[in-house]
């Protein structure tokens, strides 16, 4: 079967607009399914490379896909379109609510009809940015009730990193939660920050959804990734989170994914009034710097920092 694109969603909008969520279908029908989606925030960008390069390739070759794989660029268009994180008009966050509701309000009935039509894939692979404050290194996150099941995918996936959380309340309402709830495993990958794309990142992460295609039994074209990376994995306990002191804007001096030491600066916080250095903001621990401030201006109490260290458990 050629590739088609599929209207999964169509909801009319005010001054004769529509709503469309749309997703490529490449392969047969036949073997197991898999389903790459993103732009649920509409600030995060880094997945549209992605979706491009997978779909090219895929295009390219559809003869040597053995089961169904899905491209879904954009489940939050009208964010995406507007560089709106949430859903514009609306001022909601799309992924607080999901599953969604057939009854319900109309961004309800949208989310509930994405579950639906994802639901029973073999695998969904829900792809993130940062937002624009923060940089992430390459990572998979998984709650520590899916972590059994979801771990051998995730190490699959050619990423530095793998976060095993506790499952707040607040992800129960994420499309993660709902399909992972539903039976359908789905990874959630974060990478890069808001507004931008990480070629270097997206081109990794597109090298290792085709090696998690090819282990699956979807993918029988050469090539396939010789090699993918080994990511470190952190339990709940192992991350150290880092705050800014003071009002003011933050000067890196940390390479950004780099192994700090105890002690190391990571970051100045100054004031471009006086000219005045308000803090030298050292790490407390020694470990892999895989979150860092990437919008310079911060408040006291602001998120500057994340460090895994392994073997290590916070109080």
């Amino acid at each position: 079967m050629d590739p088609y694109v599929k209207t999964v969603v169509s909801e009319e909008l005010p001054v004769a607009e529509e709503l469309k969520i749309k997703k490529l279908v490449v392969g047969s029908g036949d073997g197991p399914r898999v389903c790459i989606i993103t732009g649920i925030h509409g600030d995060e960008l880094e997945g549209q490379y992605v979706c491009f390069e997978m779909a090219r390739r895929l295009r390219a070759s559809p003869e040597a896909v053995k089961g169904t794989v899905e491209i879904w660029p954009a489940i939050n268009p009208l964010g995406v379109d507007s560089v709106c994180r949430g859903i514009p008009t609306f001022d909601l966050d799309m992924n607080r609510i999901f599953p969604g509701s057939y009854d319900g309000h109309m961004v309800e009935r949208v989310a509930n009809q994405v579950v639906d039509d994802l639901a029973g894939a073999d695998m969904v692979v829900d792809i993130h940015s940062s937002n624009v404050f923060l940089y992430e290194m390459p990572q998979a996150r998984i709650s520590q009730m899916t972590a059994q099941r979801l771990m051998p995918f995730a190490k699959l996936l050619n990423l530095d990193f793998i976060w095993v959380h506790e499952a707040a309340t607040v992800l129960q309402s994420t499309i993660a939660h709902s399909l992972n709830s539903l039976g359908t495993p789905t990874l959630v990958v974060e990478m890069g920050i808001g507004m931008r794309i990480t070629q270097e990142y997206g081109d990794r992460l597109v090298a290792g959804l085709f090696n998690l295609l090819a282990k699956m039994g979807v993918w029988g074209a050469i090539p396939v990734p010789a090699s993918v990376s080994s990511p470190l994995v952190s339990t709940d306990g192992e991350v150290t989170m880092i705050n800014s002191p003071f009002s003011g804007v933050v000067v890196n001096t940390a390479p950004h994914s780099s192994w700090v030491k105890p002690g190391a600066v990571l970051c100045q916080v100054v004031s471009p009034l006086t000219g005045d250095v308000l803090a030298d903001v050292k790490s407390p621990v020694e470990g892999l710097l895989f979150t860092q401030r990437g919008y310079p201006v911060v408040y006291e109490g602001s998120l500057i920092a994340r460090i895994f260290s392994p073997n290590r458990k916070s109080n």
